[in-house]
């Protein structure tokens, strides 16, 4: 399942380049909490993962993976608009 979000959670600064990157699905967060995110351990990150991977499995609903995924990003740090 890779329903977009109805509103897209903006990672300032967290980009190759330190560019902006944008996030509007539940595939989108789990690619950029693998592939990006500044630290590798976290209960929200944990957590976060977790989620996205039910979604992903059909065991969740998006609005939770991107709750989870907000609070993760809140954990590390990186500054958003949600």
């Amino acid at each position: 399942m890779n329903t977009s979000w109805s509103k897209p959670v903006i990672l300032h600064g967290i980009g190759e380049e330190g560019e902006d990157l944008t996030v509007d699905s539940t595939r989108a967060a789990s690619w950029a909490m693998i592939e990006d995110w500044p630290v590798e351990d976290g209960e929200a990150l944990d957590k976060a993962l977790m989620i996205c991977g039910n979604v992903a499995n059909g065991r969740g609903k998006e609005d939770d993976a991107r709750k989870a995924f907000i609070a993760a990003a809140m954990e590390a740090g990186i500054r958003i608009t949600a």
